[in-house]
């Protein structure tokens, strides 16, 4: 069964900003083609999984004057859907979450496409979401090579489950001590995918190494027996000396992992402008590590507000989930949980948008705060 894609409302809680009721929820761009195809007053089918779900979010119904940008934004999806009739008073706003079965992703693009996935700070996510990004774009029949560009500090085979292995470097290919499809490290679960390190841990590059090198060999998997990969996912190493360098050369896009506080997000600025300098245009963005209740209490920015610090596209919002840990130690990624958790449906549908090169947009939605009775005084 394909996998499901969010074609008109991403249904995510919502996110509180201020004291005046303001709320900001995800929303993923409207796929105006798919959604006029269905019959006028179509209806979905109930809810049978907790997968194949629909999430609705409601509105008031007398919303403040402040709002325009509220129903400028709404008016949109709302007169997709149900066009809107004029003798017919405003009620009640639903807008539902449309999660698509019938088809798969269109790859967009030329291929290979070479995407780079930094951070600028370590601790963020950046292997996770390699593993995770690379294993579901296998799932949804794509050919996937992660190279792992960390040198002397390799984590990608642990997380994959692939440690024992790997038994060739690409240093020893450069070397001419094995062919390069030796050093390829094969998954079990999905032979469409491949793992390719730089280097053996606590290992140092040779002096000569640097961006070249990287260039040929994507260049050399582009031309090998068994075909052009349609995805090379580069795992880049922290920070932003040269084996930041080495790491972006070859590529042509980028995915900035980033988390919601200020240290994260000054380096990913910083990074951002590296990789506009280097030629990359194609930059989208992964917020990880998203905790909705520390939003709620103003103890953390939401994922409006830091799309607005950097300007970039949102390719996704990863939830804080505590089975990160528990399939890090055991070499088993998120998204091959059953059932599945919140986080790698997550990554699923990062995959998935980046199989289409889409992204996500943040609008701001009104709601009426809470009237407060006599004996909420008390407590009440």
């Amino acid at each position: 069964m394909p996998y499901p894609s969010l074609s008109s409302v991403n249904g995510m809680k919502l996110f509180p900003r201020g004291s005046h009721g303001v709320f900001r929820c995800l929303v993923t761009k409207c796929n105006t083609e798919w959604l006029e195809a269905l019959p006028p007053h179509s209806t979905v089918p109930p809810r049978k999984s907790r997968t194949n779900s629909m999430i609705s979010v409601q509105f008031p119904t007398n919303p403040k004057p402040s709002s325009s940008m509220y129903y400028s934004t709404l008016t949109h999806f709302n007169s997709t859907l149900h066009p809107p009739d004029p003798h017919h008073s405003p009620k009640l706003t639903t807008i539902r979450s449309v999660l698509q079965y019938n088809r798969r992703p269109q790859l967009a693009g030329e291929t290979p496409r070479v995407v780079v996935i930094t951070s600028g700070k370590g601790g963020v996510g950046k292997t996770t979401t390699t593993a995770n990004v690379g294993l579901s774009l296998a799932r949804l029949g794509h050919s996937v090579v992660a190279v792992d560009a960390d040198v002397g500090l390799r984590n990608l085979d642990l997380l994959l489950g692939l440690e024992n292995r790997v038994n060739y470097t690409v240093v020893e290919v450069l070397n001419g001590d094995c062919r390069l499809d030796q050093a390829l490290a094969r998954d079990k679960r999905w032979p469409n995918f491949q793992l390719l390190c730089i280097s053996k841990p606590r290992s140092k590059l040779p002096i000569g190494f640097g961006g070249k090198a990287l260039v040929w060999l994507v260049d050399a998997l582009k031309v090998r027996e068994e075909g052009c990969p349609d995805f090379i996912l580069i795992d880049c190493p922290a920070g932003i000396d040269a084996g930041f360098i080495t790491a972006i050369t070859p590529a042509n896009e980028a995915v900035l992992v980033t988390t919601p506080d200020i240290t994260s997000l000054r380096d990913a600025d910083r990074v951002t402008g590296l990789l506009e300098c280097d030629g990359i245009r194609d930059i989208k963005m992964i917020v990880n590590r998203v905790r909705t209740d520390m939003i709620k209490g103003e103890d953390m920015m939401s994922v409006l507000d830091v799309q607005e610090m950097l300007g970039l596209a949102l390719l996704g919002v990863i939830p804080e989930d505590t089975e990160v840990i528990r399939s890090t130690n055991r070499g088993y990624p998120l998204v091959l949980n059953k059932p599945p958790t919140m986080a790698g449906m997550a990554f699923e549908q990062a995959a998935w948008r980046l199989v289409e090169q889409d992204s996500m947009e943040a609008v701001m939605v009104e709601e009426e705060p809470k009237k407060r009775g006599f004996f909420s005084f008390f407590g009440g």
